[in-house]
């Protein structure tokens, strides 16, 4: 669980970008990204090549049956049965080997498109794990799960079959026109005629088309945005009477969804009428030529029968190209998506040589001394933290304190290594965090936020989780220690009691504390406390205190509060107000000053009062 500056930049920005912007550079894209299972590719291809080619010879064999029977019955003399038998035998032989070879193909194909699906979705968790969290800040999470979800089954679902199609869509057309030109050289060209023609139109409109496809993906991560925020938000759209106008955000993206999805299958699926328009003027036209060419015995009644039916089968690969059009631009729209995603600029990369080991040497007692030297940080553009200098002797309690937008939250970001100072250093024992992995940052810190979060699973899972070989005796010896223990036994399977998704079947003090209890589990050098107590009744706010006072003992540790009530005992406190200290010292000692802290302790005084 990282720490977050707000959730204010969760904006449209990212949502309202098109694509894909470039067919050419959205497929080559996408062939990189298939390349390493090029070897299966090539497999697919020929297998349904040589299936192709197998049916493509089908009606040649019709039509020399027809042929060998209509001249036995021409010349009035006995049918060659054993002609035509042999003919059957080899056409039923040649569509069978066609169905398993095509069989096999498909299987090939099928793994290869598990396959990519897979690749993708491990490409987009590790991905993750590499952005910076200001990345999330500003994206919302609902357009991150489209990606990973939508477009991912978007390409794993229709891309085995596309795939297939265009192969062997490709292969039949080619078959079909050499055995055209081979038949009548005239005729073929009528047929051909027809697909430049259709082609001119079709790519008019698809270059149409493909804008609101991009656009349909686009949106629909907004919408998925809207639905996650209004599903996990129910109680509090309800006790603001705020239903109405979610209804009324959700609609007007739906309506957006609807218009651009309307239009993109509205000029998609006109590229099947425009197909079929020139190609059958193309088969009236060879039908009445046709027609004379075996009047004047150019042609046999069974070649003009195999040339019919290859024309009809011609127009077939033209027709389903162009139904898989609007297929092949969700494919390629969905891909840049994740291709865009998968491109974003990432954390910078780790140093080659941790200096980790200097302070965790077994010579060497890890001591806990933090230091913040004239450290600089901006959001953008925005300054947060300017010229930040503090030393924190080992096993101090450090509150830090002040405004909302003061940037405490900040700090413990630059911390935890979520965030790199623009300038300045920020050092653990001597050794600056810059020169060891993040990794080993944060394994220093145990962290309890003002937001707890428990996964769905055993209350005995989410304890343990992030500790590393820890026994089920030493998780209740930590619930013990925190105060949780009895709570937990009195569930009806204890330890075992399975915690819903939104663990809303425990209440936020008991969520608190278990959040606690991991942390003493994982045994972290240091403590991170983030205004964990704002959320919860005084009784169980006062548990909790007990409870991280026993954690924090002889570890240096960090406490953002909201209530100053709570950081009385401090060893010293951090008063910050827009990025700076203006105040440090004690609780006693900032009282005396009578000063900005002064200030804010009696004015929440006086509310509490």
């Amino acid at each position: 669980m990282c720490l977050r500056k707000g959730e204010t930049k969760m904006q449209d920005k990212n949502i309202n970008s098109q694509g894909p912007k470039d067919f050419k550079n959205a497929l080559k894209r996408f062939w990189l990204s298939i390349r390493e299972w090029k070897i299966k590719i090539i497999v697919a291809a020929v297998l349904s090549l040589i299936s192709t080619l197998l049916m493509v010879f089908g009606p040649m064999i019709l039509g020399l049956m027809t042929t060998s029977a209509t001249e036995s019955l021409k010349n009035q003399s006995a049918i060659n049965w054993s002609e035509i038998n042999f003919l059957a035998f080899v056409l039923i032989a040649t569509f069978l080997l066609s169905a398993v070879i095509g069989y096999i193909q498909g299987v090939v194909t099928s793994s290869l498109s598990v396959l990519y699906e897979k690749k993708l979705r491990n490409s987009i968790l590790e991905k993750m794990r590499r952005l910076p969290i200001g990345y999330f800040d500003k994206t919302p999470n609902g357009d991150v799960m489209s990606r990973m979800i939508n477009d991912v089954d978007t390409i794993s679902v229709s891309f085995a079959e596309t795939l297939t199609q265009i192969i062997t869509s490709f292969t039949t057309l080619v078959g079909y026109l050499v055995i055209m030109l081979y038949l009548s050289v005239t005729l073929s060209l009528i047929a051909i005629f027809a697909v430049p023609i259709s082609t001119i139109f079709i790519s008019r409109v698809l270059k149409k088309a493909k804008v609101y496809f991009a656009a349909e993906r686009t949106t629909l991560g907004k919408l998925n945005s809207i639905i996650e925020e209004n599903f996990s938000g129910q109680l509090i759209i309800k006790a603001n009477n705020h239903a109405e106008k979610s209804i009324k955000g959700f609609d007007k993206v739906n309506d957006q969804l609807y218009n651009e999805s309307r239009q993109a299958q509205f000029l998609s699926s006109l590229t099947f009428p425009l197909t079929h328009i020139f190609l059958n003027l193309a088969y009236a036209g060879v039908c009445m030529l046709g027609g004379y060419y075996v009047i004047s015995g150019v042609i046999s009644i069974g070649g003009i029968q195999a040339f019919i039916q290859y024309l009809n089968r011609f127009n077939r690969p033209i027709t389903e190209v162009a139904q898989l059009s609007s297929t092949i631009q969700q494919i390629l729209a969905a891909a840049e998506r994740i291709f865009n995603f998968l491109e974003e600029v990432e954390e910078k990369p780790e140093v080659e040589k941790s200096l980790f080991k200097q302070i965790m040497n077994k010579d060497r007692k890890f001591l806990g001394e933090v230091e913040f030297r004239n450290v600089n940080f901006s959001y953008d553009v925005k300054p947060i933290i300017k010229n930040f200098s503090v030393k924190i002797k080992p096993g101090m309690q450090v509150a830090i304190v002040g405004p909302t937008g003061a940037g405490k939250t900040t700090i413990v970001n630059l911390l935890m290594r979520f965030f790199d100072p623009n300038e300045g250093e920020i050092l653990i024992d001597g050794v600056e965090t810059s020169k060891m992995r993040r990794d080993e940052v944060r394994d220093l810190f145990g962290m309890v936020l003002q937001d707890t979060w428990l996964f769905s699973g055993t209350i005995m899972e989410n304890l343990k989780y992030g500790a590393k070989r820890v026994s089920d005796e030493e998780v209740y010896k930590a619930a013990k220690m925190v105060g949780v223990d009895h709570f937990i036994k009195s569930l009806p399977n204890g330890y075992q009691t399975v915690i819903s998704e939104d663990s809303d079947n425990i209440s936020a003090g008991e969520k608190q504390l278990m959040t606690i209890t991991r942390a003493v589990v994982s045994e972290p050098l240091m403590m991170i406390l983030d205004e964990a107590t704002s959320n919860v009744d005084t009784r169980t706010e006062q548990l909790i205190q007990d409870a991280f006072s026993k954690l924090t003992k002889g570890r240096t540790s960090f406490v953002i509060a909201h209530r100053l009530s709570t950081i009385r005992e401090a060893d010293l406190i951090l008063v910050m107000k827009e990025g700076n200290i203006i105040e440090q010292g004690n609780h006693k000692e900032l009282l005396a000053k009578n000063g900005f802290y002064a200030e804010l302790y009696n004015s929440q005084f006086s509310e509490d009062v």
